[in-house]
């Protein structure tokens, strides 16, 4: 099935954000054709009037020209905190695009978070922002759990996108995100992806709202023997999956020469060779930026 589609005017792109990644979160669209069921901003409906399932509607903004973008200069714009910059409509409306245009030589701190391979268009403007940061989103090594869970390119595909950007000396990120217990494979993905990304970011997988049946339903059906374990964290609270993920993490990286760290402090340091492993469980600002972005 198609989805809705309709342009919206905006008085601005720009929202302020909680995210400590950022001083601005970015989204071009409202909604987003991913369709990942485990996506946290469907909530977002709350805000933006829409009885539509998530994932099949998408409002293209529209937003006045920014004057004098260098007042931005110095601060870190993330594209992508509420949907993704590169749903597949970008190719038409190029959104994105636009803004990346009218940003150009801002003096920005440009970050793009995305599943799409279609951000090696923007190769050319991307590279214009003095240290850009890509992120792909890839919580899976397997093609059928990712069908499973959304609709976007394959995980090949954005991993072979990382590999492109960051030959051009585009800084790039994997978001090992949301990670399934039982399921994910993390040190799998961070031994792919190491040598090509400078930091790799961790999140484990929150159930709240609307969407925290259609997971559970999905482990009942598709993983049954799952299923005593996502009732042990999921209804009765329990953390040890988390803190034993933790522990195997951290000696994994330090047999590997990688640097782990549990904080976000590595977010004002920079970005490492080796690449940096940052643990971020039970990770809450997300949601607080994204209730302001609507």
């Amino acid at each position: 099935m198609e989805p809705i589609i309709k342009a919206i005017k905006v008085i601005s792109v720009l929202t302020k954000s909680n995210l400590p990644v950022s001083d601005y979160s970015i989204n071009p669209y409202v909604g987003c054709t991913h369709a990942c069921k485990y996506c946290y901003a469907c909530f977002m409906k709350r805000f933006t009037n829409h009885s539509e399932e998530w994932g099949t509607f998408l409002d293209v903004k529209y937003w006045p020209e920014i004057k004098k973008p260098e007042k931005y200069a110095g601060k870190e714009l993330f594209f992508g905190s509420v949907t993704d910059p590169y749903n597949p409509q970008e190719e038409t409306y190029k959104r994105t695009r636009s803004l990346l245009e009218q940003l150009k030589g801002s003096g920005i701190k440009l970050s793009i978070q995305t599943k799409s391979d279609l951000v090696l268009r923007d190769i050319d403007l991307i590279k214009t922002f003095p240290d850009a940061r890509v992120g792909f989103s890839i919580n899976t090594l397997d093609e059928s759990f990712k069908n499973d869970m959304d609709i976007a390119v394959s995980i090949e595909r954005r991993l072979e996108a990382m590999k492109k950007l960051h030959a051009k000396g585009i800084r790039t990120t994997c978001f090992i995100s949301p990670i399934f217990p039982g399921i994910t494979d993390v040190t799998a993905i961070i031994n792919r992806v190491k040598d090509q990304c400078q930091l790799i970011w961790l999140e484990n997988l929150n159930l709240r709202g609307s969407y925290k049946s259609v997971i559970m339903d999905y482990i009942h059906d598709k993983h049954p023997a799952l299923v005593q374990l996502y009732n042990e964290i999921y209804y009765q609270g329990s953390r040890l999956y988390w803190e034993k993920l933790d522990h195997s993490i951290r000696d994994y990286t330090s047999q590997n020469g990688l640097e782990y760290v549990r904080d976000d402090d590595t977010m004002q340091k920079g970005f490492y060779d080796p690449p940096t492993v940052v643990n971020f469980f039970y990770h809450e600002e997300v949601k607080k930026s994204a209730k302001s972005s609507k």
